[in-house]
């Protein structure tokens, strides 16, 4: 009996001490995915700054979007908008594959900490650019609403449009294909799905895009992760494809007229589900650049020395903005 009791006792110490490891290691999980910006691996000092927070406190508003598509629209902004009689720049969110905005909380919240009005919704299939399109008509709406705290709040000359993964695709097409579309800016595609995916006999026409009706600054990116890269050598390839391959990049790239600024990057060791997060502070620094004028921020892609091209951390780097 004495050795039940003693064997029972360590059992349930060891049952005590996994439970207690299992709790700590989801606690730490969800304080990581949260502050996800104090673990990024960064090396240069303006990647450096723009993954880290912003020097504005950030809040949050909700409304219903009276889609069941959308079903609401998710709006971070800096505090003291509330107060303020000045206008912010804009940047719409593109939701990737089945993940709606409130599943990138963190993300939003540390964009509208250096000073943007960040909107989203909970569309997760965008890639038509639609739902993106009804989120910016949405805030028009409330920077005319003279009961809404965001009205006179909304810089409509400085706009911008980032997307992740599908999202790269509807933030493409937001541009081109939507009826606000001329008001956008800088565009910003992480992971956008290749034109392999949008294939007729593959996932669908709907799924494509056509880059040469870009006439803003573009900046896309991807990570050398397997989901993301693949193996495959080009469109042609029936095995191997990645989301986001290398070719798929370089066709992109050549795709966009050479008029814009157009830069591609490849982040290393990183992969299709974190690049949205791993490549936050270079998609941060080209919202402020080309929506807050900042060259501070331009010298990370501005120029044959630009930063991002001395940074071992990225590779493939292709761009045309040292010619301006």
């Amino acid at each position: 009996m004495g050795i039940l009791k003693t064997t029972l006792k360590i059992a349930l110490i060891i049952v005590t001490i996994l439970a207690l490891l299992v709790t700590a290691g989801i606690t730490f999980f969800k304080y990581k995915s949260t502050h996800y910006y104090k673990f990024t691996k960064t090396e240069q000092p303006i990647e450096k700054r723009y993954t880290a927070l912003g020097a504005y406190e950030v809040s949050f508003a909700e409304f219903d979007a009276q889609d069941e598509t959308i079903n609401k629209y998710e709006i971070w902004y800096p505090r003291e908008l509330e107060s303020s009689d000045i206008e912010y720049p804009v940047v719409v969110v593109a939701n990737g594959t089945g993940i709606p905005a409130s599943s990138y909380k963190s993300f939003f919240k540390h964009l509208a900490s250096w000073g943007f009005i960040v909107i989203g919704n909970e569309d997760g299939n965008s890639r038509t650019g639609i739902s993106s399109e009804s989120s910016l008509k949405f805030l028009l709406a409330l920077n005319e609403d003279n009961n809404s705290i965001f009205y006179g709040k909304m810089d409509p000359a400085h706009i911008g449009i980032g997307g992740h993964s599908q999202g790269g695709v509807g933030a493409i097409n937001a541009v081109t294909s939507q009826e606000h579309g001329n008001m956008y800016k800088a565009l910003y595609a992480v992971s956008a799905t290749s034109p392999y995916w949008g294939q007729e006999n593959i996932f669908g026409l709907d799924w494509s895009y056509d880059l040469s009706k870009i006439n803003i600054p573009t900046f896309l990116t991807a990570g050398t992760g397997n989901f993301d890269a693949g193996t495959a050598e080009n469109i042609t390839a029936s095995e191997g494809q990645g989301i986001s391959p290398l070719w798929s990049l370089r066709v992109n790239y050549e795709a966009l007229p050479n008029s814009i600024e157009k830069i591609i990057a490849r982040k290393t060791a990183v992969d299709h589900g974190e690049t949205y997060q791993a490549i936050d502070g270079y998609m941060t620094a080209w919202f402020i650049w080309h929506l807050q004028g900042d060259e501070e921020a331009a010298k990370a892609f501005k120029g044959r020395n630009a930063e991002i091209q001395h940074n071992s951390l990225y590779r493939d780097v292709q761009s045309n903005i040292h010619c301006w």
